[in-house]
């Protein structure tokens, strides 16, 4: 039996328009039938960044002028769950598969991400759990955010782990709108800086183990080609 491939293209850090763009850009290839190896988990960090889901509790145009304030852009998307940050220090990860593939069930989806967190930070000697709100958590304090979107069981948006991230920028918000609750990091877990490229090879071997696939790296001159076409298609929007 052939392993299901899902090619790995590490972006780099990136503004959250250039994400958006990558992932309608190559799940475009699923619903298009474009390519038979569509199946792609993006990697990148965000420039700072607040982001609402579709249940975005009536966030004001005054409320996204203070956080603009703060140097942070805002965008409003499809994916699931409430306000949550992106920035530097966190991995974010964007996986593009066709779940017919793998299992047809969005919440089997979410499921195997959690897990796959839980183990990450096993590795760590985190403790991890999930809970009844969305995401990954130690004890109170979430670790890590999980808001997806299904379109025909292609899967875009996905996870954000807190590294070594500025934890900071959560107090201007309620983190996915669960109040009376914190956030953490690996590094503040550990009280050790653990930045995102320690991260990475552990996060690719859990996501491989988890979903039962064979990773491929885009080869670099493939993925720099992916990246320019796509930061000039957001600069003509």
């Amino acid at each position: 039996m052939c392993p299901r491939i899902v090619r790995v293209l590490l972006a780099g850090r990136q503004p959250y328009g250039v994400g958006l763009q990558l992932q309608k850009t190559l799940s475009d290839l699923h619903h298009k039938r474009l390519s038979e190896s569509a199946n792609t988990l993006i990697l990148l960090e965000h420039e700072p960044v607040y982001t609402v889901g579709i249940r975005d509790k009536g966030y004001t145009e005054e409320d996204e002028k203070k956080l603009r304030n703060l140097g942070a852009e805002f965008w409003r998307t499809n994916r699931g769950g409430l306000i949550t940050f992106h920035g530097p220090g966190q991995l974010v990860a964007y996986p593009i598969l066709d779940l017919k593939q793998f299992r047809p069930s969005v919440r089997w989806y979410v499921n195997q991400i959690e897990r796959m967190v839980i183990r990450l930070c096993a590795e760590f000697g985190i403790r991890a759990k999930t809970s009844p709100d969305t995401g990954v958590w130690v004890d109170d304090r979430k670790i890590c955010a999980i808001g997806v979107h299904g379109s025909r069981y292609v899967t875009t948006h996905g996870l954000a782990l807190n590294c070594n991230t500025d934890l900071k920028w959560f107090d201007h918000i309620v983190p996915c709108g669960i109040e009376g609750k914190s956030v953490t990091s690996i590094s503040k877990e550990l009280n050790v800086d653990v930045p995102v490229a320690d991260v990475l090879p552990i996060f690719k071997n859990a996501f491989s183990d988890q979903f039962e696939c064979q990773l491929i790296d885009y080869s670099p001159g493939e993925a720099s080609q992916l990246l320019r076409d796509t930061r000039r298609n957001v600069l003509k929007t």
